[in-house]
């Protein structure tokens, strides 16, 4: 899909809002541009993210190293811990659209902070209750920061760049997994003085509350910000704003009108099932899957190292596929190919006692979830023409998607073990309705496109015009930056 517009171009559509002038863009100099920003900006907040994620799921690890004895905790009891995090998750998930108020280097200080002391303290913690309040507050301060991620690289990324630099902060997620796994199995298998679950939330808390520090210093609050950035390179980061935002400053109030807009769309409200079926199981392997594995019968301090590869093999899959999206622009596709794959894992492990073909439904389940979710995050950004509406998307998404934990967190009860059918069976079938619903949506997009096709002219049919007036010399400026709603904007099917 074509969506390039330069200064020289324009639709001959009226009533469409003609955006303010930008500098003519050097390819060159803006090659140089993205390359710095992938440099500087996507390993500073991917590693961010790791931590977040290690955080957040090594409460699974903590369990099966003794945190469930020491506290006398229930199953009942382990399953609230879990669910406790995404409540405040659903609660506070309207913090995402303070990347657009609040300075990012300031908004993304404070929540790693919040989140680093949270899961610090957690290794002083003596009894449930202190856990529970814990947990809560560590979902609050890691839903003001993640899950609004992408919408921050929106304001570096043109769209059709967006998909891969998402799915590189978000591939993040597994590849925590596959360290908590080989972290936990190094801190378990030794005999630290205190209790080993007690190590393991001081050894993975501490570096989040020293990368505080570091985020405050070297996160930019836009491009044209940026200090590894030279004035040319600031320059034609600007026009890019302008081409992806219709203006260059982006951090700064709401558009009330747009937001209510966004809350009303159909699309967003589809995307937000398709998140809540995700998560059902992508709250759940990460915190169970030592358990599960413990249950196929293998020691405590083995199942802890056997998460790491089926993790790692979602890692570079979420990688890859959002990279492969990027260029074909088949998102939905994409995931429904994803969710697929990971519904017939869970289908395995509802099916099967063998534990080797059990461990190839676990590689299965994790190739298929993780990049799924990787590629639904970069889809509401790529399909909303504004900052107000991307964000507004992600606050529908989470409002809704982050639900699905609720449900994904209380699947593997003790009493289901060692099997666990229902919770497997369950997962399956949610991950092949996310299957259906990313076909219903590429096809609901596939028709909008057309509407758009009637109303402006297909794209190919706009350059040529706009060639035609060139020669004529009567050409006229691209309304609206054509990522914005103008005339060249298309939904990424």
């Amino acid at each position: 899909m074509d969506i390039g517009a330069t200064q020289n171009e324009k639709s001959d559509i009226e009533n469409v809002p003609v955006a303010p002038p930008v500098e003519e863009i050097d390819p060159v100099i803006e090659k140089r541009v993205r390359r710095k920003l992938d440099t500087h900006l996507i390993p500073l907040l991917s590693a961010l993210y790791l931590l977040a994620f290690l955080d957040r799921s090594n409460i699974g690890n903590a369990r099966i190293a003794g945190m469930e004895e020491d506290l006398h905790l229930s199953s009942a009891q382990y399953q609230w811990l879990l669910t406790i995090f995404y409540i405040s998750y659903i609660v506070f998930g309207f913090l995402t659209i303070m990347w657009k108020v609040v300075p990012p280097h300031r908004w993304a200080a404070g929540c790693v902070l919040g989140w680093g002391l949270v899961s610090t303290v957690q290794a002083g913690t003596h009894s449930w209750g202190a856990m529970m309040a814990l947990r809560f507050f560590m979902g609050a301060t890691e839903i003001a920061f993640g899950p609004g991620v992408p919408y921050l690289l929106s304001f570096f990324y043109l769209r059709h760049e967006l998909g891969l630099r998402a799915g590189l902060f978000l591939s993040a997620a597994p590849l925590a997994n596959t360290f908590a796994g080989a972290l936990a199995y190094g801190i378990t298998s030794g005999s630290p003085a205190l209790a080993k679950w007690r190590v393991l939330f001081l050894v993975e808390g501490l570096p989040t509350i020293v990368m505080a520090a570091v985020v405050w210093f070297l996160l930019p609050d836009s491009p044209e910000k940026a200090r590894f950035l030279t004035e040319e390179e600031k320059a034609v980061a600007r026009a890019r704003g302008v081409m992806q935002a219709g203006a260059a400053t982006r951090i700064g109030g709401v558009n009330w009108k747009e937001m209510l807009e966004g809350l009303t769309d159909l699309k967003g409200w589809i995307l937000g099932l398709m998140y809540f079926s995700g998560n059902v199981a992508f709250s759940s392997l990460p915190v169970f899957l030592p358990t599960i594995l413990n249950e196929m019968g293998f020691s405590s301090v083995n199942a802890q190292g056997l998460t790491a590869p089926p993790f790692f093999l979602s890692f570079l899959t979420v990688i890859g596929t959002c990279y492969v999206a990027d260029r074909t622009q088949q998102r939905g596709i994409t995931i429904a190919i994803l969710t697929a794959i990971g519904g017939a894992g869970y289908v395995i492990l509802a099916t099967t006692k063998s534990v080797g073909a059990r461990y190839f439904g676990v590689f299965l389940a994790a190739a298929g979830i993780f990049p799924a979710i990787g590629n639904v995050l970069p889809w509401v950004t790529n399909n909303q023409g504004s900052d107000t509406r991307r964000g507004t998307g992600v606050i529908l998404l989470n409002l809704i998607g982050q639900c699905g934990p609720l449900l994904g967190t209380r699947l593997y009860p003790s009493s289901e073990k060692p099997f666990y059918v229902k919770g497997q069976s369950v997962c399956a079938g949610f991950m092949f309705l996310f299957c259906l619903l990313a076909l219903l949506l590429r096809t609901l997009l596939v028709w909008e496109n057309k509407k758009l096709d009637r109303k402006y002219g297909t794209v190919p049919q706009q350059k040529l015009a706009m060639q035609e007036e060139t020669v004529r010399g009567e050409a006229k400026r691209l309304a609206a930056g054509s990522e914005n709603y103008g005339p060249l904007f298309r939904y990424v099917l």
